[in-house]
């Protein structure tokens, strides 16, 4: 039985916009609309063969960790998006958090002991609710194809909680003990366990996709054994393509496979 788990095929990442510029993500990564319609192919083309599709949605506020609404300088000017904030510029007042205060720095001490990924601010994206936060359209329609054969496809919502970034599928980068949808989603993992391959899309490769690829070498190593990794359905956030080699390297050290959609599920 396989599987098929795509992080974050949406508008804000994916939509490249019209000859003209308008209608692009906010969040466009260079390459992603190639990515899903390839994707999209691949699911029609291997919809008999599919027995889940699990989609992960970010989905976030206004006024989040890592959107520019969140911070100000003594000014009153909020960053640019990638700035890069950390507990020293916070504790300098060079950035001042709007919301939360103590919670925000005892986030920001915990991420850089964690010692992974910087605290940078994107541009406002995957706004709840919103055409950005949809589903990219020619996935849409795969999965939908894909559907109509009488199943249904998973959505798992992350990056609600304002208070800590959530790359991964299964958890929050910081999780909060407080509040359950940062915590470690083990239903989920469970669910895709259930399968004998399940194969990894999405975007970006530099961020979700490689955190969510983290959590499972971490969490569930079994899961890792059954992965299949669809190199030619992500692309790197741009300036960021070197970021997330470490996961990737460690991944096929631990066995897992590499293919791409010009692969047919056998």
């Amino acid at each position: 039985m396989n599987a098929l788990l795509i992080i974050d095929p949406q508008n804000d990442f994916c939509n490249p916009g019209d000859k003209y510029g308008q209608n692009k993500g906010s969040l466009y990564v260079e390459g992603a609309e190639e990515d899903m319609n390839r994707l999209a192919v691949w699911i029609k083309m291997n919809k008999q063969k599919l027995d889940f599709i699990g989609v992960t949605l970010d989905n976030h506020h206004v006024n989040d960790i890592a959107h520019p609404d969140y911070w100000t300088d003594k000014e009153g000017k909020q960053p640019e998006p990638f700035t890069q904030i950390t507990l020293k510029d916070v504790s300098e007042q060079k950035w001042l958090p709007l919301f939360e205060p103590k919670k925000t720095a005892e986030y920001l001490k915990n991420l850089e002991l964690q010692g992974e990924y910087p605290h940078l601010i994107w541009p406002t994206h995957c706004l709840i609710g919103s055409e950005g936060a949809a589903i990219y359209q020619p996935v849409m329609v795969a999965m939908e194809e894909w559907a109509k054969l009488g199943t249904y496809y998973a959505t798992i919502q992350k990056g609600a909680y304002p208070f800590t970034e959530h790359f991964g599928a299964f958890k929050a980068q910081i999780p909060d003990p407080a509040v359950a949808e940062t915590q470690l989603n083990e239903r989920f993992m469970n669910t895709l366990n259930q399968y004998d391959v399940v194969y990894l899309s999405g975007e970006a490769k530099s961020h979700c996709v490689a955190n969510s690829l983290k959590q499972i070498l971490d969490e569930a190593p079994d899961l890792a054994k059954k992965l299949i990794i669809l190199e030619d359905t992500m692309s790197n956030v741009t300036g960021f393509e070197k970021l997330a080699d470490p996961i990737y390297n460690r991944a096929k050290e631990m066995g897992v496979k590499f293919s791409t959609t010009e692969q047919e599920i056998e």
